[in-house]
């Protein structure tokens, strides 16, 4: 049997979710109204599944703070988040934070139920265009961090990784000394590097993943 603490300050939501799960066969339903009671039941009675709304606030933490604590404290515990964001920043940090699945709060009770039985079995549950656009914003956030730097920025960044000097720099590309200057001063704060010898390290990183 598995054993479920739900958490929300709405007491309509909460009875609404508790006949949901009645009817699902779940006889264990603990309940929570706060962050704080959901973690002392949570730490006290160890249910195999959570599900908690990531809007809740309150003596400073949140709905994702509560799912973070949760998880490191059992990490074997299948949580299913719900709110009423559908943006792609919020739900992949409750995802990243333990959540397994994630719901909207006006979801129809079908749709609801399909997630929630997804996690209980210990399988990932998220909206399809919801995941197409976590997809996406994790891939934007695997990018190069050379994305950024112009054409000529990189061209600098090229000499510097084979050991050329400024001066050097500024012959090849028939260029102002000052103006190679300022341009790897805008590539470090663009890298966010401190020194020219961070700057050459990342040139000479990007030179082997380009060969």
């Amino acid at each position: 049997m598995t054993a479920v603490l739900v958490v929300d300050d709405h007491p309509v939501v909460l009875r609404g979710f508790r006949r949901l799960m009645e009817d699902a066969g779940i006889e264990t339903i603990h309940e929570a109204t706060d962050i704080m009671a959901a973690y002392r039941i949570f730490h006290r009675l160890r249910p195999e599944m959570v599900v908690a709304d990531l809007s809740l606030q309150g003596e400073g933490l949140s709905g994702l703070s509560l799912i973070r604590r949760i998880h490191t404290l059992a990490r074997e515990t299948r949580i299913l988040a719900f709110s009423m964001h559908n943006d792609p920043v919020i739900v992949s940090r409750a995802l990243e934070s333990g959540a397994i699945g994630y719901v909207f709060k006006d979801v129809r009770t079908a749709e609801f139920l399909k997630a929630f039985e997804a996690v209980r079995a210990g399988r990932s549950y998220l909206d399809h265009d919801l995941a197409v656009e976590i997809a996406v914003l994790q891939a934007g956030a695997r990018r190069s961090p050379l994305a950024d730097l112009s054409g000529r920025e990189r061209e600098i960044l090229s000499l510097l990784s084979r050991g050329t000097s400024y001066q050097g720099i500024a012959d090849t590309l028939s260029i102002k000394y000052r103006t190679v200057l300022n341009t790897c001063s805008a590539m470090r704060q663009k890298l966010g590097v401190r020194s020219l010898a961070d700057l050459i390290r990342v040139a000479v990183d990007q030179e082997k993943r380009v060969r």
